[in-house]
């Protein structure tokens, strides 16, 4: 079974609470326009989400483990060990996921931004809703 395995439960793991913290990060900035909403949570989404390799060494002489993690924990590991040869290229792929995700955010937010612009031909011909006619006057469901 694949959840029996350590790595796979830790990416499972890993991912729910992403999750969590991109739902809650987007719930948190509800003061902020929603085109900065967006691209914050996004930014925030590519940078946990984006990953890249690693390797550790082992116990023995000459063994290595490797394997994925998240870039920004991979860069952070490389940053406190002191290494620069594996730390650049976890930052570099952080700043990418980075970029993806706010490019990501931008196009949910144009693309959301577009949704009334467009008028189905066949409601030029209907009358307007009451709310857009401009009398305003409240109606009451009928009952009975």
């Amino acid at each position: 079974m694949p959840i029996t395995e350590s790595m796979t439960l830790l990416w499972l793991v890993y991912g729910f609470l992403s999750l969590v913290v991109v739902l809650t990060g987007y719930l948190g900035l509800a003061f902020l326009p929603r085109l900065l909403r967006l691209l914050i949570t996004w930014l925030v989404a590519g940078v946990l989400w984006m990953p890249a390799r690693f390797r550790l060494p082992l116990v023995e002489e000459g063994e290595f483990y490797t394997g994925f993690a998240p870039a920004a924990v991979v860069a952070l590991v490389a940053f406190l060990e002191r290494n620069a040869g594996v730390m650049l290229p976890a930052l570099l792929l952080t700043l990418v996921g980075a970029a993806i995700g706010a490019a990501f955010g931008l196009w949910l937010w144009w693309r959301g931004r577009h949704r009334d612009d467009y008028v189905d031909m066949s409601d030029n011909e209907r009358e307007a809703p009451p709310a857009r006619r401009g009398g305003g006057e409240r109606r009451e469901p009928r009952i009975g």
